[in-house]
């Protein structure tokens, strides 16, 4: 259980992270309310390699910006395995980026998945939410998990 556990963290950290601005590769971001002007906007994810591997490195890129400074602040992530919740955890935002963060910035994370995580589709909703439980975004996007490659 444990174990299965941590293979959904490390899937739902490594989501997170792939936001980049320069995305050729991008993947698509769906803001949580379309009508909310959220203080941090996000310009793209970027996830290396796509589709992620299990039991290999993945690299998670999220480019925002923001006219704030972010001194500190957590990062609020779930992750579905097709529909279904498979896990969730917080994150400190300055342990993914570096503090104070203004102006553009990037949120970027190195995640080994463990080699019996299922291959498919999952999505990943991810809150930042600042130092006075304000939220400055909230974005959803889907990544996939391949099979298990080769050695």
């Amino acid at each position: 259980m444990a174990s299965k556990q941590s293979l959904l963290v490390l899937a739902a950290v490594a989501a997170c992270l792939l936001l980049l601005p320069d995305a050729s590769l991008a993947t698509d971001v769906d803001y949580c309310s379309r009508g909310k002007k959220y203080p941090v906007k996000v310009s793209g994810v970027e996830i290396v390699p796509d589709p992620v591997q299990a039991g290999k490195l993945a690299t998670f890129k999220i480019s925002a910006s923001t006219d704030k400074t972010i001194q500190k602040g957590k990062l609020v992530i779930d992750v579905k395995y097709f529909f279904f919740y498979v896990h969730s955890e917080t994150r400190d935002i300055c342990g993914e980026t570096t503090c104070p963060a203004t102006g553009n910035f990037v949120l970027s994370h190195e995640q080994t998945l463990p080699s019996f995580t299922p291959p498919g589709s999952y999505t990943i909703t991810m809150k930042m939410v600042g130092d006075n439980n304000e939220e400055l975004s909230c974005i959803s996007f889907g990544f996939s998990i391949g099979f298990v490659a080769s050695s």
